[in-house]
């Protein structure tokens, strides 16, 4: 069964031509992702697809299955001013959600018991339940609290988050998703890969994530100069054929560059006036001529900048701390870097792993211990929020404000700015382009090149990989594979880290770092060895425990139960409750970077601190009680 149809779009800004009359289908239950360069316009692709932008001219037809349902998530999605979190995540009209909806206002005012029955009883016709259990794990995973938080006050990657509850809570059948891993911790894009295998949807989605890509998406179509490519199976398969693929053409150009030299001398044999056979020729060697002349290779990316060489002494972290409040970065951490240590950062969103990179930076102080820097390291800072270029600048002059020339080696061979650009993928006529009409992914290109140019010898990365195309992705690694240096990555693409560290920072909580000697992938397996014999020792207690209190009766709860009402009502407040708590403390932890405090002052809040964390935890024993039976 059809789902998309596509018929002769095209597209352009200006002279800028991104694609034309592309054509392809995609059929219930396959899930697509659309491979291209940056700056081939894979986003407005999928925005001309969800409807949003239109195609030029009047050839294309966008033709999408009627009375499907159809989710689409932006890269930057954009919410109405005032908005709150739950009238975001819930922005769609459908009798389930609207029963939730009344469902969770009700709650608001739990004296109303005439809303309240209301309320319920709408719930249990519509059998909305197992629709408000699929929604609790959604906010869940995705780390969802404050749903009266307005989405205008969020970063821009929590609002993605809030994007991608809302297109996953409203079950549509035909997603639309452009960069879905984006501001995902690890664990996060784990579970939203289980999700969409296992979901009997359909899928068609942009994303760099090589590991995503291999176990969500069973077709991929690759735009690749104007034409397009669909291949049947996942990443791998992708990568194997399309590399049959280009030697096939490459056979193909070198034979029509062997036959076109026989017929380029009978072109010049030929007098003016042809016959008709002869005319018949003429054209056949000209449309030889745009064969022997496709390009065959990709375009490579070089970076062969020079690097400062480092000393003995690199960087040293003894016994530091730091907290905000209750929030424990780090507490009590050492370690001393080597010469070509490749180390990756791995974590929850929010546990301080920029807080951590900026102590290492010097830019934070810790609360306790110290951080010394070798005189001959030079910082090389790849901020994911780090990206300020000057959008009224042209290209060049980006590149000319950090240095005309720039060394490539130590014995003094130099190339230019242009030269520079050339080599990473800007052509001359693409570098006196303006800043604001590249995509995001050169964006993102130009930024890293401003970093490697200042050539440093510790580069710190933090989520490198947002935006850049997969042949960018690929050739980038191999240049951190060559470079000799320190190298510190902070990113959720696993195949990026998976090659290039040798081992990790795991931020496991409450301050505690793990020194991991391994990538991400081994570390993974670890961690599921571990949670699997505690699961068994924890199993092995519960069946000792329970063989001792054999001889005594049990009163076991009834099959099936149900919370009463009552109970329901008191469920639901517990959570409304215990979010406000949080909140509050949230409050009070960050009062403590306050340099005006008094001892007086943090002594007041920390006991305040320590009233509502008992109260947190008195209400979240009741909450879990009540929960197995919710």
């Amino acid at each position: 069964m059809n789902y998309l149809t596509i018929e002769n779009i095209s597209k352009s800004y200006g002279e800028k031509l991104l694609f034309k009359d592309l054509s392809f289908s995609i059929n219930k239950g396959e899930k697509v992702a659309f491979v291209a360069k940056n700056g081939t316009g894979k986003s407005t692709l999928l925005r001309i697809v969800a409807k949003l932008d239109s195609s030029d001219g009047d050839k294309a037809k966008i033709i999408i299955r009627k009375g499907i349902k159809v989710g689409y998530l932006d890269q930057s999605p954009d919410f109405p001013d005032g908005q709150s979190v739950m009238e975001a995540v819930f922005d769609v009209e459908t009798p389930t959600v609207r029963a939730f909806k009344e469902y969770e206002l009700a709650m608001l005012y739990p004296n109303d018991q005439e809303r309240m029955q209301k309320a319920l009883e709408k719930m249990e016709a519509m059998q909305a339940w197992d629709f408000e259990a699929h929604v609790k794990q959604i906010l869940f995973k995705l780390n969802i609290q404050n749903l009266d938080q307005q989405v205008s006050t969020l970063s821009g990657g929590q609002q993605k988050r809030v994007a991608l509850a809302k297109v996953l809570i409203n079950e549509p059948e035909f997603v639309i998703m452009d960069e879905p891993t984006n501001h995902l911790d690890l664990e996060m894009i784990e579970w939203l890969e289980n999700y969409l295998s296992r979901q009997n949807l359909t899928l068609f989605m942009v994303t760099h994530d090589r590991y995503f890509l291999e176990r969500v998406c069973d077709n991929i179509i690759e735009l690749d100069r104007g034409n397009l490519y669909k291949y049947k199976g996942n990443y791998s398969s992708f990568l194997e054929k399309k590399a049959t693929r280009q030697e096939n053409l490459a056979k193909e150009v070198n034979s029509a560059k062997s036959l076109m030299r026989k017929e380029l001398n009978w072109m010049r044999r030929q007098p003016k006036a042809r016959g008709t056979k002869a005319k018949a020729r003429v054209d056949a060697f000209y449309n030889l001529e745009e064969r022997a002349n496709q390009k065959v290779e990709e375009d490579r990316l070089q970076l062969n900048i020079k690097t400062t060489r480092l000393g003995s002494k690199i960087l040293e972290m003894h016994n530091i701390k730091k907290s905000f409040g209750d929030l424990k970065i780090v507490e009590k951490f050492d370690y001393k870097f080597k010469r070509n240590d490749k180390v990756g950062i791995v974590g929850k969103n929010g546990v301080g792993k920029s807080t951590f990179l900026d102590m290492m930076l010097q830019l934070e102080k810790p609360d306790g211990g110290k951080v010394v820097k070798g005189d001959t390291v030079l910082f090389g800072y790849y901020s994911q929020d780090g990206l300020k270029l000057d959008e009224s600048k042209k290209v060049i002059d980006v590149v000319r404000d950090v240095a005309e020339y720039i060394p490539i080696d130590g014995k003094g061979r130099n190339i230019s700015a242009s030269m520079l650009l050339e080599r990473f993928l800007f052509s001359k006529e693409h570098q006196y382009t303006y800043v604001h009409k590249l995509s995001g992914g050169e964006k993102r290109r130009l930024y890293l090149l401003t970093i490697l140019m200042t050539n440093p010898n510790f580069l710190i990365l933090d989520e490198p990989t947002n935006d850049l195309d997969i042949v960018t992705l690929n050739i980038l690694e191999e240049f951190l594979l060559e470079f000799k240096g320190c190298l510190v990555i902070v990113t959720h693409d696993r195949h990026f880290m998976d090659k290039l560290v040798e081992h990790l920072f795991v931020f496991e909580g409450d301050g505690f770092i793990r020194d991991y000697p391994g990538n991400y992938t081994r570390y993974r397996e670890w961690k599921r060895t571990q949670e699997e014999e505690k699961e068994l020792i924890n199993a092995e207690k519960k069946r000792q425990a329970k063989k001792l209190k054999s001889n005594t009766p049990v009163k076991e709860e009834p099959k099936g139960r149900r919370l009463s009402y009552e109970e329901r009502k008191e469920f639901r407040s517990l959570e409304k409750a215990i979010e406000k708590l949080e909140k509050k403390k949230l409050e009070l932890s960050n009062k403590f970077s306050d340099p005006s405090l008094t001892g007086e002052d943090m002594a007041k809040l920390s006991k305040e601190l320590g009233l509502i964390g008992k109260e947190i935890e008195e209400k979240e024993d009741r909450w879990l009680e009540l929960s197995e039976w919710a």
